[in-house]
């Protein structure tokens, strides 16, 4: 197998799928974990235009397919996937001009299927936690899709193309970029595409490279590498890696080691890794990184180790960047009733100020994109009110133009308003009489109603 020879990209492209690839290689800021000594590298695969590594086969299936005959001018593909494959074959499909079909289980974030359906896809939801044998699971309904419709299924979990695409791309642009100097290299495993073809061509630039694979606690790929033997899968939150079967695009002869990173551990470390660094990686990124600092830590000041961070966060705001939904599955610890203040109740609470000059229709559009009320009006730093709802309604259900008019006009009385530090009980005894307040801290004021309050109680830890 032959790697291809990197060519430098146009200053102005034919479309978007040539800016797939090429993505930079970021060193970890010293002192981001104080027991790591080695130089630690990040392959940001976020950056390619569909939003992750999965671009890069995405392109490579489809070519494969039409070069053989697979995929017709205007044919159909139909895939099964955790939301990056499908959005990067979505991507490619609307340039070539076929049309798609994904299909996801409803576990993944809402998110990635918007940004499927965004891209002109088709979107089949399947149940997530169903065996693999299941009629019902995502590959199955892939195949019986693609068998009704004549359509291509390429099938990423058994296709060599995708393999091939990361022998040929990435893992060229990584030697390249470490100038042939790389000590390890990590990553996790869904398909196996990427750690075995990346694996692969690292070996054979330099056999002492050391190939370690990441894996969730439920997937079998761990245990199995180990092992060579399947055990039973289970239930895990990150998206995009970890398998119920061995697929036919990981080889696990081309790994040295592999480690087991869990749920909360993931979360921690990408939401780490954003606030630290400004490095914006999705769940799959946090596994990796957590699994490199692992290995990192035992590596002498010489050693250089790289890995891949595979999606960016955004396609996580409403899960593993979601304080709430952190929370409630338990991967944050409630804080203690007895140190808690109001700031500890109101994380993820949106927050909006309009000034008596912006124009109604304005006021408006912030209350309701983000589900602000009330909507603090304020001027020179000072809460004037809040807009009044009953008057804008009205006013909407005239018909009338909201931009002719101007928030100064409609101003209704603030509610109470409690400061951030207070202690959270004092908002139970507020709204004994008053179903929403207002809380102020250094940025502005916080809309707070019981409703919010009753979600946010269960943050508490009570000690007996």
């Amino acid at each position: 197998m032959k790697a291809a020879t990197l060519m430098p990209k146009k200053l102005i492209l034919d479309n978007i799928l040539e800016a797939v690839g090429e993505t930079p290689l970021v060193r970890l800021p010293e002192g981001f974990d104080p027991e790591v000594r080695c130089e630690v590298l990040l392959k940001l695969e976020f950056v390619n235009p569909g939003g992750s590594i999965k671009d890069r086969i995405a392109i490579g299936m489809i070519n494969s397919a039409a070069r053989q005959g697979l995929l017709a001018p205007g044919g159909r593909i139909v895939e099964c996937s955790s939301g990056n494959t499908g959005a990067g074959l979505a991507m490619a499909a609307a340039v070539l001009g076929y049309k798609i079909t994904v299909v996801i289980p409803d576990k993944m974030s809402q998110e990635k299927i918007a940004a499927i359906r965004a891209l002109g896809a088709d979107v089949v939801i399947t149940p997530a936690n169903v065996e693999i044998d299941d009629p019902r699971h995502y590959t199955k309904v892939a195949g019986q899709i693609a068998e009704e419709t004549g359509g291509w299924w390429p099938d990423q979990y058994h296709n060599t193309d995708n393999t091939d695409t990361h022998y040929q791309t990435t893992g060229p642009e990584i030697w390249r970029q470490c100038e042939g100097r790389l000590d390890t290299f990590i990553a996790g495993a869904g398909t196996g595409g990427t750690l075995t073809g990346v694996g692969r061509y690292l070996k054979q630039q330099d056999s002492s490279v050391q190939i370690v694979g990441v894996d969730p606690p439920g997937s079998i790929l761990a245990h199995w590498w180990k092992h060579r033997e399947l055990c039973e899968s289970g239930p895990y939150a990150v998206e995009g890696v970890g398998e119920e079967e061995v697929p036919g695009a990981w080889d696990p002869e081309a790994i040295d080691d592999y480690i087991v990173i869990d749920d909360a551990t993931s979360f921690h470390a990408c939401r780490k890794l954003a606030a630290k660094t400004g490095i914006f990686a999705g769940g799959s990124s946090g596994m990796n990184l957590a699994a490199t600092l692992q290995v990192a830590r035992k590596l002498p000041e010489s050693a250089r180790v790289v890995t891949i961070l595979p999606d960016g966060g955004r396609a996580y705001l409403s899960k593993a960047f979601s304080d709430d939904w952190m929370r409630d599955r338990g991967y944050t610890p409630p804080t203690k009733a007895s140190d808690a203040n109001l700031t500890h109740l109101l994380r993820d609470r949106e927050r909006a100020v309009v000034s008596p000059q912006d124009t109604l229709a304005w006021a408006v559009h912030q209350a309701a994109e983000r589900g602000v009320r009330p909507l603090a009006v304020a001027e020179d730093d000072k809460l004037l009110g809040v807009l009044d709802e009953n008057a804008a309604l009205a006013l909407l259900s005239r018909g009338e133009d909201l931009e002719k008019l101007i928030v100064a006009d409609f101003i209704a009385p603030a509610p109470p308003v409690l400061d951030a530090t207070a202690p959270w009980q004092l908002a139970i005894a507020t709204m004994a009489d008053s179903e929403r307040i207002l809380v102020r801290d250094e940025k502005g004021w916080i809309p707070f109603s019981r409703r919010d309050l009753m979600r946010a109680l269960p943050r508490l830890r009570h000690d007996n």
